[in-house]
């Protein structure tokens, strides 16, 4: 099964797992908006794609 990070934080939610809180931003402004809104002192930006397994990503 390929499912991002961000899709199996929301189903791990679902069933009641603490999971730390985030946003899916698709846009320089979307992350903007949701580094304010998550009102941390320290934010990641974190790319999630679909590589083929762990580490089998190629730039």
């Amino acid at each position: 099964m390929n499912i991002h990070e961000y899709q199996a934080k929301t189903l791990l939610k679902g069933f009641g797992m603490p999971v730390l809180d985030g946003r899916v931003a698709r846009s320089p402004d979307e992350a903007s908006t949701a580094a304010r809104a998550l009102r941390a002192p320290l934010v990641v930006v974190k790319a999630q794609i679909h590589a083929g397994g762990r580490g089998a990503g190629h730039f």
